[in-house]
């Protein structure tokens, strides 16, 4: 049967809600070593044997489930929803599908007033809402925290930290990120800066040895941010907020530098003038959630300019992001 292509993109939420809906019951986990029948998952989870059989054929025919035998078992494209693996994606698909497909739904206000959609659909910016939804929170900084894990290790294969003695992560949450470097370094020290909420949430994210190494601090990267380090990461905050917002972060930065440190910006760069969809999309992404967005190389070395800040250097990753090297200009 032929299907218009059109089609095909207007009706992809069907197949991410029913990705979603896995994610939500545990699925994944439920068959991360064996494969069990449509009765089976349905004792387990507590749900309508024929709503869920229904289910079950859609996710093995996008290919997240095989069938043999009339018994399910994880498909290797399923594999990253279980909770348990290297990985997982199990968090960002729970976020994907609940606050982000419900803001989405709004989107057409972001189209017509240039503001986020998440606004009008929960009454409440999002870190706001995140501030006094703690499960919200608990599930949000977990899908960062898993993305983080992924391209922390990618930007250490790819970046020289080298010659670094004492870096801030600015906007840090649960520390994935400078817990990663400070480990390929041993010689470093840092300190991990965000919001005394998201502190209060992570947890030990990392061995003793390696959180010894450094020290969270609570603050607002609007209002100042720790001085006196060799560098500074700054990693998928810029594109959370409008030029404006941003130009508040890096200043914030600037001030707190030695004139000898390195702003490291890790962030996805689009391609100027290339269609790339994923980049598109999560541009538009920003737009509906938060009012941020994605940017080009030009972009960025004006954001950096404007605030005193010499773009160096952009190094690509394995991962969607890259380190946007800046110094004091």
């Amino acid at each position: 049967m032929s299907i218009p292509r059109i089609f095909e993109i207007a009706t992809g939420y069907w197949a991410s809600q029913a990705v979603y809906v896995a994610a939500k019951l545990g699925i994944a986990d439920l068959l991360a070593e064996v494969s069990m029948s449509i009765g089976e998952i349905a004792y387990a989870t507590g749900v309508d044997y024929n709503a869920l059989s229904r289910l079950l054929r859609a996710l093995v025919s996008v290919g997240v489930l095989a069938q043999e035998n009339n018994h399910f078992h994880l498909s290797q494209i399923g594999m990253p929803l279980r909770s348990d693996v290297p990985g997982s994606l199990r968090s960002m698909v729970l976020t994907l599908g609940e606050e982000h497909y419900h803001a989405w739904g709004k989107f057409l206000h972001s189209v017509q007033s240039g503001e986020p959609a998440f606004n009008r659909a929960y009454d409440a910016p999002l870190f706001q809402y995140l501030q006094s939804h703690p499960a919200a929170g608990e599930t949000f900084d977990s899908a960062m925290n898993d993305f983080t894990r992924q391209a922390a290790l990618a930007c250490v294969l790819a970046y020289d930290f080298s010659g670094i003695g004492r870096v801030v992560d600015v906007g840090g949450g649960r520390g994935a990120l400078i817990a990663t470097i400070l480990r390929s370094y041993p010689q470093m020290t840092g300190i991990l800066f965000d919001l005394a909420e998201v502190i209060q949430r992570r947890g030990q994210t990392a061995e003793a040895a390696v959180e010894a190494r450094y020290k969270a601090i609570a603050g607002n990267v609007f209002e100042s941010v720790p001085e006196g380090a060799d560098a500074y990461l700054v990693k998928n905050v810029l594109h959370d907020w409008d030029d404006a917002s941003a130009l508040t972060i890096l200043q914030n930065c600037r001030r707190a530098m030695k004139d000898r440190a390195k702003l490291l910006v890790i962030e996805m760069v689009l391609q100027e003038g290339a269609p790339e969809p994923i980049g598109n999309l999560l541009d538009l992404n920003m737009l509906v959630m938060s009012g941020g967005r994605e940017r080009t190389a030009t972009e960025y070395r004006r954001l950096f300019e404007k605030v005193g800040f010499r773009l160096k250097g952009i190094t690509p990753t394995t991962a969607p992001v890259s380190v946007i090297e800046g110094t004091p200009a």
